[in-house]
């Protein structure tokens, strides 16, 4: 048995996975966590359900990574979503595989979850220390030796895994003490911004389409740069307009992948993906001719949501009580033109209490892919969302997290009965 001891900063999906390997190599563990309980954030995940990973083909998976896939590989070829369903169904927690390949507990609960790594954590003997927050890294002549806690109390080890999430959701405790902790220790932190979140946008009209749901369009978004325009994202799926933009699936994978500065992007709805302009417009001359007799707001009563009708002809300066034998056929044109590309301009994204992840944190190139190990500080570990590593909807940021705690505990573990 190793019976080293490990230091596990953090409660959540990377801490506890981090513990639990940690210990089943034999290792003394104690995980401080700042919350009443553990797992805060993963509660709240998959709309309480816990989307905890994707049953998605190893290429897949790395292709749903936003920033730094690379880096995954060993920590994915150590641990990855195949292990993840399995060490969950082993500890009693049955799961499920829904639209998308998204992966769920039968039960729907995210609490089931939770109890399940509790539970294995406390067989294996882990030391839980709840209500607890660390002030600082002890580190001496360039190695972690533990953690110094508020209130002045200092607790040591071997090896320290720093695990305390991002800083999307800070209700649950994701702060960004880990940043903190990290540039206090010499680390480079790429700047933390809000990820999967919905975005804001300049023009008014979405908010007078509130709570509506479109399903099937396609959302692109093109960014100018200094050799023209380029296309950095176009997929179909289900959005929706909120008061203040757009938000949905395919609004969360995009903010994922904006830039910093918004001012060069546009966005474009297609709500007729299936069908090409010319197509379309033959619908529209097909639909026109059997109701000429009647008002323009008729025809598009049979195209979209009556809402999102009114506002197209809105957008096209044509008036719904317009007898639609009075539309031209170059207004027609322009009405085709805009089904198949409703524009929209950014103006921000919502803030970190909307973001399900946080992209940037912890630089990937301090610390090393194969241990989670710190290449500034000896004995200290990463793992989650701390690291700039981020990924689409859909249970890939969970398993990055599980992933990458399960190294850091493994590789915890034995650096620390070498040192």
């Amino acid at each position: 048995m190793i019976n080293a001891k490990i230091i596990v900063v953090g409660g959540g999906a990377a801490g506890m996975m981090a513990a639990l390997f940690a210990a089943r190599e034999g290792a003394r563990v104690i995980v401080v966590e700042r919350n009443e309980k553990l797992g805060k954030k993963l509660f709240i995940t998959g709309k309480g359900r816990c989307n905890l990973t994707n049953a998605a083909d190893a290429d897949t998976f790395q292709r749903r990574i936003f920033r730094n896939p690379r880096f995954m590989y060993a920590s994915f070829a150590g641990f990855d979503n195949e292990a993840t369903m399995r060490l969950f169904e082993s500890l009693g927690v049955p799961l499920k595989v829904e639209r998308g390949d998204r992966v769920f507990p039968v039960s729907d609960h995210s609490s089931d979850v939770i109890r399940a790594l509790a539970r294995e954590l406390e067989r294996l003997g882990v030391e839980v220390r709840l209500g607890c927050r660390v002030q600082s890294l002890v580190v001496e002549d360039g190695v972690c030796r533990g953690v110094a806690l508020e209130g002045g109390a200092r607790l040591g080890a071997d090896a320290v895994v720093l695990a305390t999430g991002g800083a999307s959701y800070p209700s649950t405790g994701s702060t960004g003490d880990g940043y903190r902790l990290a540039e206090e220790t010499g680390h480079r932190v790429e700047t933390p911004h809000p990820s999967l979140v919905p975005i804001e946008t300049r023009e008014s009209w979405p908010a007078t389409l509130m709570g509506l749901t479109l399903k099937n369009v396609r959302l692109s978004a093109w960014q100018r740069g200094a050799k023209g325009e380029k296309r950095i994202y176009s997929e179909m799926g289900e959005m929706l307009f909120t008061h203040f933009g757009i938000s949905g699936p395919l609004v969360l994978t995009l903010s994922g992948l904006l830039p910093d500065d918004l001012s060069a992007v546009r966005l474009a709805i297609d709500l007729k993906p299936a069908l090409d302009e010319a197509a379309l417009d033959a619908r529209l001359v097909r639909d026109f001719r059997e109701l000429s007799r009647k008002q323009l707001s008729a025809a598009m009563d049979g195209l979209e949501p009556h809402s999102l009708g009114m506002q197209l002809l809105v957008l096209a300066n044509l008036s719904p009580a317009a007898p639609i034998h009075s539309v031209t056929a170059e207004q027609r044109r322009a009405l085709v033109r805009l089904f198949k590309a409703v524009p929209l301009t950014p103006r921000a994204l919502r803030g970190f209490d909307e973001a399900i992840v946080t992209r940037g944190g912890v630089s990937v190139r301090e610390i090393n892919p194969s241990t989670m190990a710190s290449k500034r500080v000896a004995g200290l570990y990463f793992a989650g969302e701390l690291i700039d590593v981020d990924a689409t909807t859909g249970g890939f940021n969970l398993q990055i997290a599980f992933s990458t705690g399960a190294l850091a505990g493994k590789s915890a573990a034995k650096q620390g009965v070498e040192a």
